[in-house]
């Protein structure tokens, strides 16, 4: 008995279907509503010609920066400052240890003392010398004149003659000593002005005004010539780094303005220029650098990431308000009106936003009409009032 029910309740069920699905749909569409016409303001996509852009990637620096390194050997003695402190040009940064350059100026002092004395004995000496040249220059004159009248011999003549030429040699020589010790006090004098130099360099002052925005070394430690202490920047003058590829750098000019966005501002556009280009490329990356000015730095720093849209060309594109875009989970989508007023939720691709614009790259062509801000009453198959 039960093999003889059950096939007759399948055939009744299968009846039952059959007559469930005698009123058809076809695929794709959906009935219009027969409630009343909601009421939507109506738009014509259509596509324009819009730059082709190339979105570079890059850092935000400070327009002048410098790292406070020291030109000596010696042990920090103190830093005066920290990082995020505002300086002015001149103010002291870092304290050397100054007791070895003080022993080399005091050295260099003594030096330049005994060289001085060493031409004060100089000078003397020529002076002395100078005299004793000067009477043996009017012996020989008055000798000769006596010889000429043979009023002594030649004998006494050759004599004088011999004591004039003697203290011409020693004057010579004593000028000599003369240009060489005031030569030495010339080099002495340099030693004391290189040593003030080093004295100097012992104390790290601020080129210009700025922030410091790092701290590299600690107060005991040794410092070499070269070695970084410190990185000063000028405050309220940044610019973007770019690395761009050197297929688009044909494309891009000094003086161009660009749009700046920093994520971490909510990616908001601050205007900027392209400053530098520079002419050499990367061979690495085979990309160039540029470096574009930004006018609005306000909490702007150095080290954040940027973004900055580069026009390298033309292409046909739509955009759409960002009004009409309807996103349901993963799918985006627009309702456009048919030809009945009808309302149809189209699914579309979107690409970059411009503003309260989108790109829409698939979905839709030039001329679908599209509505440009769907109320939430409306839907698939929904009659439309065309709003003006």
């Amino acid at each position: 008995m039960r093999k003889i029910v059950w096939p007759v309740w399948i055939s009744v069920f299968l009846l039952f279907v059959c007559l469930s699905c005698s009123e058809k749909i076809e695929p794709g569409t959906t009935p219009a509503s027969e409630g009343a016409a909601v009421a939507a303001r109506v738009i014509e996509a259509r596509s324009t010609v819009e730059p082709l852009l190339y979105e570079a990637v890059g850092t935000v620096k400070a327009q002048l920066s410098a790292t406070v390194s020291s030109k000596l050997m010696g042990v920090i003695q103190a830093f005066h400052v920290k990082e995020g402190d505002l300086v002015k040009t001149g103010d002291l940064l870092v304290q050397l240890d100054e007791r070895q350059v003080d022993a080399q100026f005091k050295q260099a002092q003594a030096v330049l003392e005994e060289a001085r004395q060493a031409e004060s004995g100089a000078v003397s000496a020529r002076d002395a010398a100078e005299a004793d040249a000067q009477r043996a220059l009017l012996s020989y004159r008055r000798n000769r004149t006596l010889l000429e009248g043979e009023a002594i011999t030649r004998e006494t003549f050759e004599t004088v003659e011999t004591q004039h030429k003697q203290a011409q040699a020693s004057l010579s020589q004593a000028r000599s000593m003369v240009a060489a010790a005031q030569f030495r006090v010339r080099q002495a004098q340099a030693a004391v002005k290189a040593a003030t130099v080093v004295r100097k360099d012992a104390r790290l002052v601020a080129p210009f005004d700025g922030k410091v925005t790092a701290k590299l070394a600690d107060a005991g430690a040794l410092a070499v010539p070269g070695t970084p202490l410190l990185t000063l920047e000028r405050e309220g003058g940044y610019r973007v780094d770019l690395m761009v590829p050197e297929a688009y750098i044909q494309s891009i000019r000094t003086g161009q303005a660009v749009d700046v966005r920093i994520p971490a501002r909510d990616g908001q556009p601050i205007a900027g220029t392209i400053d530098v280009i520079v002419p050499s490329a990367d061979p690495g990356s085979r990309t160039f650098l540029v470096q574009v000015r930004v006018v609005d730095t306000q909490a702007l720093h150095s080290g954040m990431f940027a973004r900055v849209p580069l026009a390298i060309g033309e292409q046909q594109a739509m955009r759409i308000p960002e009004s009409a875009v309807m996103r349901q989970g993963q799918l985006t989508g627009v309702f456009i009106v048919d030809a009945q007023n009808t309302a149809r939720f189209r699914l579309i691709r979107t690409g970059r936003p411009y503003g309260d614009q989108v790109e829409v790259i698939s979905g839709i062509k030039d001329g679908t009409r599209l509505v440009a801000a769907p109320p939430v009453q409306l839907t698939n198959g929904s009659a439309v009032e065309l709003q003006k």
